[in-house]
């Protein structure tokens, strides 16, 4: 199964009863194995959860901590990018030149990395020398 036919196929799992707006997420670890997410409403905004989100727990759930490849798929008329929460997210675990598949449900896709969609992210390197 490809990257992205799990994030369609996850995506459809989502819980949105509130923004009808389904998500579906997929990353591949460094061992190859794929984990999935899907977004996850909340009557209280804003404590649901975005698939990214998701997919990232599932990965660190199972051992992992590195990402080398990321898919989203959402029924919109463009690629939908991730929220600038899970762009951080993504890059605590993937590399700046991680790439990253935007799909839609009709079939447009935009292909990206981490790092165009989040440029001077924020690292463990600014919290060298920080005193307590």
């Amino acid at each position: 199964m490809s990257l992205l036919d799990a994030a369609r196929e996850v995506r459809e799992a989502a819980y949105a009863p509130y923004s009808n707006f389904k998500v579906g997420a997929a990353l591949r670890g460094r061992s190859g194995r794929i984990y999935r997410g899907c977004n996850v409403e909340n009557v209280a905004y804003p404590e649901g959860t975005c698939a990214e989100a998701g997919a990232i727990a599932a990965m660190v759930a199972a051992g992992e901590t590195e990402l080398v490849e990321v898919a989203v798929i959402a029924d919109s008329p463009s690629p939908v990018p991730p929220c600038g929460g899970c762009r951080q997210k993504l890059a605590e675990f993937g590399a700046g030149e991680t790439p990253v598949l935007l799909a839609t449900t009709g079939g447009a896709t935009m292909q990206t990395t981490i790092g165009a969609l989040l440029p001077g992210r924020f690292d463990a390197g600014h919290m060298e020398g920080a005193k307590g």
